[in-house]
């Protein structure tokens, strides 16, 4: 009976030990990875961030961050999905708002645009000098859409 008890307690400790180790591991993940981003080593960086998403699909910012590789990289597919999947997550993510706005004014899809900068300045605290840019931008390409 006494084993029983010793195994039980080992067995609980083994478990608890090896969940610990998988909450900080997610977090050293996304760590190392934003130290490769900024050292523009961004295939590595691609590795930890994805590996960071493994451990916690809801982590929003390896999202953000891998769309930012891929911007870099400029692969426009692979950016918007993830920043789709931040924005579905987090949807008041000021930067992946803004990053899909930059988006939709290349594509030209200024209703998407608009929809967007709403959001935006509903969520914003930082960026909120970009909203005005971009619509500035928008208000510039607009009128000669309409003329031609």
């Amino acid at each position: 009976m006494r084993m029983i008890k010793k195994i039980k307690l080992i067995l609980f400790f083994y478990v608890i030990l090896n969940f610990m180790n998988i909450s900080a591991g997610n977090e050293n993940y996304f760590s190392k990875g934003l130290e490769l981003y900024k050292d523009k080593k961004y295939d590595d960086a691609r590795f930890m961030f994805e590996r960071s998403i493994v451990f916690n699909p809801k982590d929003s910012s390896s999202y953000l961050y891998l769309a930012k590789i891929y911007n870099v990289e400029e692969d426009q597919r692979k950016e918007e999905q993830n920043l789709e999947a931040a924005l579905l997550i987090e949807p008041d993510n000021e930067e992946a708002i803004l990053m899909s706005m930059k988006i939709a004014l290349e594509k030209s899809n200024y209703s998407r645009v608009k929809n967007l900068s709403k959001t935006f300045s509903d969520v914003c605290k930082k960026l909120c000098d970009e909203n005005k840019d971009i619509l500035e931008t928008l208000a510039n390409i607009e009128p000669k859409n309409n003329e031609s």
